[in-house]
């Protein structure tokens, strides 16, 4: 133990006499001088490790907030395009309701004809149309993955 003591008083000297470093050493650099040279290549190694997980983390959340971007995206497209979609199907469908409505009118002012056929034809009309309608809404659930 004298050795260390001596040690000690050394660098005390020499701080005191200027040749010694200006700053006090961290315990980590404290530690790091009295490894040995295998065991400071092991740190630095380690150390350097930790640094290349960091760059990766920071990567992997670039690349995760790049991938975020490209979904919202492709996703505001596909809901622009089942708006613009759907605007054409309520189109064929009102455009249906409104001969639906013509048919109904034209029908109901021939009152000789029979109400059996009006009903058949206005039965038909509607079925056409709940038909279109169906089909529309089921096409939109499965685009939705519902």
């Amino acid at each position: 133990m004298p050795t260390k003591a001596i040690q000690r008083s050394a660098k005390a000297m020499r701080t005191k006499a200027g040749q010694g470093s200006a700053k006090a050493m961290s315990t980590a650099e404290r530690a790091r001088a009295v490894m040995s040279r295998e065991a400071r290549a092991a740190y630095g190694e380690i150390q350097q490790g930790v640094r290349r997980l960091e760059k990766s983390i920071a990567d992997i959340r670039r690349e995760v907030s790049k991938a975020e971007r490209k979904i919202e995206g492709a996703a505001r497209a596909r809901i622009r395009e089942l708006r613009k979609d759907a605007r054409a199907q309520l189109g064929v469908l009102q455009s249906r309701q409104r001969e639906a409505t013509r048919t109904l009118k034209k029908l109901s002012a021939a009152a000789g004809e029979s109400w059996r056929e009006i009903k058949e034809s206005a039965d038909s009309l509607l079925g056409d149309a709940r038909e279109t309608a169906t089909s529309v809404a089921e096409r939109f659930r499965r685009a939705l993955g519902a």
